[in-house]
């Protein structure tokens, strides 16, 4: 058996600027996880997950060899991540096998409920992990993200990938993201191998960034999971505005997350706490301009009491609902910000952050 365990994350900052190629953002992976265990199979293969209900989804070849055909079910990262590695694998030459996935997550709640930790990505690059040993392609870490990326814009073309980078590389890290359209249009004509070195990448960057220890990072659940995709698509429309105020989020966005890097690296408390207030007002007027609701009333009483108690927090990620993220001094009474969250119905998740892995260069 292979088992490849995958941590979730959270943004920090940079949320929806981070989709248009090269702007930055600021992620963090966290100690819940998901989990891949892959067994060799014979003649077909089986997918177990609690996302398919009790009965396995059953995946066999094509005709040639290298495309996954699904026997039921919809279109998913795992599928999309399987058919990937196997069409490089395809190109190197080597005998396919079958083989089932056991996928059990720690990325939601009891009952089902997704957090918004990113399950869709540690998936993702959990499969690929996987996969990887299983076929002992010996990818790099880089590799395996771009792989990930590569199967994730199959299902969600205008993901950002900055939660695959954390959830490859751990700790704390600044992102941007590559051009996935060119990256798409060249996958139609080229080979996976070839793809992974095209000219989309030029504005890929993850840089890991330090542990801050001035400050304690402090997560609120609201109750209601939301929909990344669907509050991303709406602010898409906008891309494209070079002078208005779209234009102008982008470069505050920017500015805002390359302060917060270098508040981090300086373990400055006082700037990290000004970029998070910076960060929030920048999403709730891009909230505001776009006619969605990003910063919902559970996450404005998140975000107003972290400010009562000398901290400074915010929306994680799309927001519409999922995580809110606090920075707190350690100063910062802590238990009365906990027990205001508590009246008003928003829980706290118990996580810490999930260690770097590889070397300095995600190798």
């Amino acid at each position: 058996m292979i088992v490849a365990r995958t941590p979730g994350k959270l943004f920090i900052a940079g949320e929806y600027a981070v989709v248009e190629p090269g702007e930055p953002s600021v992620l963090v992976a966290v100690d819940r996880y998901l989990t891949v265990r892959l067994t060799e199979s014979a003649d077909e293969g089986r997918i177990h997950s609690g996302e398919y209900g009790h009965a396995p989804l059953v995946w066999t070849r094509g005709a040639d060899g290298v495309s996954v055909v699904r026997e039921h079910g919809p279109a998913d990262y795992v599928l999309s991540a399987i058919a990937t590695v196997e069409r490089l694998r395809g190109e190197r030459g080597l005998a396919p096998r079958y083989f089932d996935l056991d996928i059990t997550s720690g990325l939601d709640d009891s009952q089902g409920r997704k957090f918004g930790l990113g399950s869709s990505a540690a998936v993702t690059v959990a499969v690929v992990a996987a996969l990887d040993e299983f076929y002992g392609l010996a990818l790099t870490r880089t590799e395996r993200f771009k792989l990930s990326l590569l199967a994730t814009i199959q299902i969600a073309p205008n993901a950002s990938g900055g939660d695959l980078a954390a959830c490859t590389f751990g700790g704390w890290v600044r992102y941007t993201a590559p051009d996935r359209l060119a990256l798409r249009a060249f996958l139609d004509t080229h080979t996976i191998a070839e793809t992974l070195d095209a000219p989309g990448w030029d504005s890929y960057s993850t840089t890991r960034l330090p542990q801050p220890e001035s400050v304690e990072l402090l997560v609120g659940w609201t109750g209601s999971p939301a929909s990344t995709e669907r509050l991303v698509d709406r602010v898409r429309h906008r891309r494209g505005d070079t002078s208005g105020p779209y234009a102008r989020f982008l470069q505050n966005s920017g500015a805002n997350v390359d302060a917060l890097v270098h508040a981090i690296e300086r373990d400055d408390t006082s700037a990290m706490l000004e970029t998070i207030h910076t960060a929030r007002h920048l999403l709730q007027g891009l909230g505001d301009r776009s006619d969605i609701g990003i910063e919902t009333p559970l996450l404005a009483a998140l975000c107003d009491a972290a400010e009562r108690y000398g901290a400074a927090g915010k929306p994680s990620g799309a927001g519409g609902g999922d995580c809110g993220i606090v920075l707190a001094p350690r100063t910062a009474p802590v238990r009365r910000l906990l027990a205001d969250w508590e009246s008003h119905d928003v829980r706290r998740l118990d996580l810490t952050v999930h260690p770097p892995e590889g070397g300095p260069d995600g190798n």
